[in-house]
């Protein structure tokens, strides 16, 4: 017998490493969670195309030309959809992360998987969700002039790998206490709910730093999701033309304090998550 065949303790694994050894069945999760989205839809996989698309239509009609937002910031409909697409996928990866230990109890409590495999699973179908509103967003940037450089390209990139890395840990975390506490669910509505508004979306940076003193707009910029979206508008909206802007001050310093947040919090949802682990099939 080998010694990855060797036997554990059931309901015990090497967690992680057990997830990367059986990235097929990790790839099989994926591809049924993302096809399920849109069984039984006549159009499929195109809505994912069109839903970013008229949502660009309906913000720059609705806030660039009838409230004006297009005179206070250039090009307001991609700096507002940059925005809500990473943090709609810090959402998304976030609140389906909580939940999938609870969603696949009938699978946890009859045969031993990784456990781990399920919120990561939820922040890769979280990703594979944002691809084509990512792809939108640039086609439509690249009909304004949109001309990027490598350091736009890595600011995608970075936003990405933070949110990817920070919804996971907190989907671990969350997740595990979920499974005894559902609680946990309702603290997550509040944090997501909160999360388009604690970030630069909506509005700019420059709003917070004229109104709060410097220790708070520190405090501002250390929440790893501020960074994030950023990132999202240094790569995509600040090449666009004629955009007069500067970048968040720090933000190549705040987005490393960010990422190690973010390598922090994963590493502090897999601790719980093991911790909490062997109680998964009974509370379930």
């Amino acid at each position: 017998m080998s010694s990855d065949d060797s036997l554990v303790e059931p309901g015990q694994g090497r967690g992680l490493l057990d997830v990367v050894r059986r990235r097929h069945l990790l790839a099989l999760i994926v591809r049924k969670e993302v096809g399920i989205r849109y069984r039984g839809s006549i159009f499929g996989w195109a809505w994912s195309y069109v839903k970013p698309l008229v949502q660009f239509v309906v913000f720059f009609v609705a806030l660039g030309v009838f409230l004006g937002l297009n005179r206070s910031i250039d090009y307001y409909p991609i700096y507002l959809i940059a925005g809500i697409t990473i943090v709609t996928f810090f959402n998304e990866a976030f609140t389906n992360g909580t939940r999938s230990l609870v969603d696949n109890a009938p699978l946890i409590k009859k045969i031993y998987l990784p456990r781990e495999m399920f919120p990561i699973s939820s922040m890769l179908v979280a990703a594979v969700n944002t691809a084509p509103q990512v792809i939108v967003i640039l086609a439509i940037s690249l009909a304004f002039g949109w001309a990027p450089g490598i350091l736009n390209i890595a600011a995608l990139l970075l936003a990405l790998a933070i949110v990817g890395v920070l919804a996971s840990g907190l989907g671990m975390l969350f997740g595990s206490i979920n499974v005894t506490f559902r609680d946990a669910q309702s603290f997550v509505e509040i944090i997501v709910m909160s999360a388009i508004w604690a970030s630069p979306v909506m509005y700019s940076w420059t709003m917070v730093a004229s109104e709060v003193p410097e220790w708070l707009f520190t405090l501002y910029r250390l929440n790893p999701l501020t960074p994030a979206v950023e990132l999202f508008h240094f790569g995509i909206w600040m090449p666009l033309p004629a955009v007069d802007a500067a970048p968040l001050p720090g933000l190549w310093i705040f987005s490393g304090i960010a990422l190690a947040v973010a390598l922090a919090v994963f590493i502090l949802g897999q601790a719980v998550f093991r911790r909490l682990e062997g109680r998964f099939a009974q509370d379930l």
